[in-house]
């Protein structure tokens, strides 16, 4: 009988947070021959080749949030992500170009107004991921720890660390389905998530340790004066006044799974660099050097 293929290892990049660290560690003296900068495009050409080789990748998927403050979630919460203040003119001229370069290198690009990355990276990983034989979800976004599974990990690229779910556990106090419980409790000052007023991330672990999740915390609200947990009768009070925002915030930090990103396998291979999109994008950029660098990938 004639042996099963191995299944392919699936890799989804949240792009942004790579983008944005190209912008500040490569000087913004690397120009086009007009004046523009471009030094996220070649800080982000680079980490993209070195992740492609150092992990072998064969199916990749790059999704960038096409709205950088604004998502569905500020329908029914609009301060999300309010206080973020738009990035630097000359950072957002060169996110165009990053796609593009995803794109000349062979990669398949999502990206929506309305969804996040996070958002199109879970609905990729829910439809394709059970078909994998692993899911290595690229991002330093921990909102994205409530993906990893026996199947699925989380790879913080620029600090070369890896979760699992007993890192997430070891890390946060929870497991990682239970990260958007925990948010919701202990919020996010980065995503504007208010969670609960007076609960820090060790008690909100520790609660949704006990409970499992916030409809039973809610649901026994009384046991919470039993634990021994430091001020819990008041604890008790500050969770029964902030319950809505509880549940409110457990809505922002869940990662939606039905965003607009459907692919095949075959879709998704990465394909390797196509000559003409990579001379295009090189010509328009006025860089011969990123071009030589591209087409080295071949």
């Amino acid at each position: 009988m004639r042996p099963m293929p191995a299944r392919p290892t699936l890799h989804l990049v949240d792009a942004l947070p790579y983008v944005f660290r190209a912008w500040f560690s490569i000087p913004a003296s690397v120009r086009a021959p007009d004046g523009r900068p471009i030094n996220a495009v070649h800080g982000f050409a680079a980490f993209l080749l070195r992740l492609i080789a150092e992990e072998r990748i064969t199916h990749l998927a790059v999704a960038f949030d096409r709205s950088l403050t604004t998502s569905f979630r500020n329908d029914f919460y609009p301060a999300y992500k309010a206080q973020r203040e738009l990035p630097d003119a000359e950072l957002e001229a060169q996110l165009g170009d990053c796609e593009e370069l995803a794109r000349s290198l062979g990669a398949a690009v999502f990206a929506d107004e309305r969804f996040e990355a996070d958002d199109l990276i879970a609905t990729l990983a829910a439809r394709l991921g059970p078909r994998a034989g692993r899911v290595v979800v690229v991002s330093s976004d921990k909102d994205l720890s409530q993906l990893v599974d026996a199947r699925t990990e989380l790879y913080d690229f620029a600090r070369e660390t890896r979760y699992k779910p007993h890192d997430v556990r070891a890390k946060f106090g929870v497991d990682p389905r239970q990260i958007a419980d925990y948010l919701g409790l202990a919020g996010d000052a980065v995503d504007n998530i208010p969670g609960v007023r007076g609960v820090g991330a060790k008690t909100a672990a520790h609660l949704v340790g006990h409970f499992g999740d916030l409809d039973a915390l809610y649901g026994r609200l009384g046991e919470v004066r039993t634990l021994t947990l430091r001020g819990a009768a008041a604890l008790e009070a500050r969770l029964a006044q902030g319950r809505e925002l509880a549940f409110l915030s457990r809505q922002l930090a869940t990662v939606s799974r039905d965003a607009p990103a459907r692919a095949s396998w075959s879709e998704l291979r990465l394909r390797g660099p196509d000559p003409e999109r990579v001379a295009a994008l090189c010509a328009r950029l006025g860089s011969e050097r990123l071009r030589e660098r591209l087409l080295a990938r071949a």
